[in-house]
């Protein structure tokens, strides 16, 4: 049987099971027809965010941030960059700490920005502070070499 990973549609949140042999830029959700990696962040909900960490086999950042936060617009680009550089490698999501108070709160959020790195439904690390995309791209790669 050929080794698959289990990738959540960022439109519809449908589960697709997506060969490692298949060019996953040109995946398409099974449910909805969308693109399965876009290139950049998601914006995630609580349920949304919950279902990424979960059901994806790949590892998954999250950004957690609030519009209102001056590090956390700053970093947003170098966010976006790191994405366009390391998805589908990698699936980023945004969290809006201000929609989205209870999950923060679960979550044990403290400052923003937050990122969250998990693997197979698990926090495996976690860094708070802005960053530019290339301390970002250091960050998940250290922190994913370690696993």
């Amino acid at each position: 049987m050929t080794e698959a990973h289990q990738i959540v549609c960022p439109s519809c949140a449908g589960i697709n099971r997506l060969r490692i042999d298949r060019d996953p830029l040109t995946a398409k959700c099974g449910t909805c027809g969308a693109l399965l990696f876009s290139g950049h962040p998601i914006e995630v909900d609580g349920g949304r965010f919950s279902r990424q960490i979960e059901k994806s086999t790949i590892p998954v950042v999250v950004d957690v941030w609030a519009p209102w936060c001056g590090p956390c617009r700053s970093m947003a680009p170098a966010f976006e960059a790191a994405a366009k550089r390391l998805e589908p490698k990698v699936r980023f999501l945004k969290l809006n700490s201000d929609d989205e108070q209870q999950t923060a709160g679960r979550l044990s959020i403290r400052g923003i920005p937050t990122m969250l790195l998990y693997l197979n439904g698990r926090e495996v690390a976690r860094v708070s502070g802005a960053m530019g995309e290339r301390q970002i791209v250091d960050w998940l790669t250290s922190s994913l070499a370690g696993l």
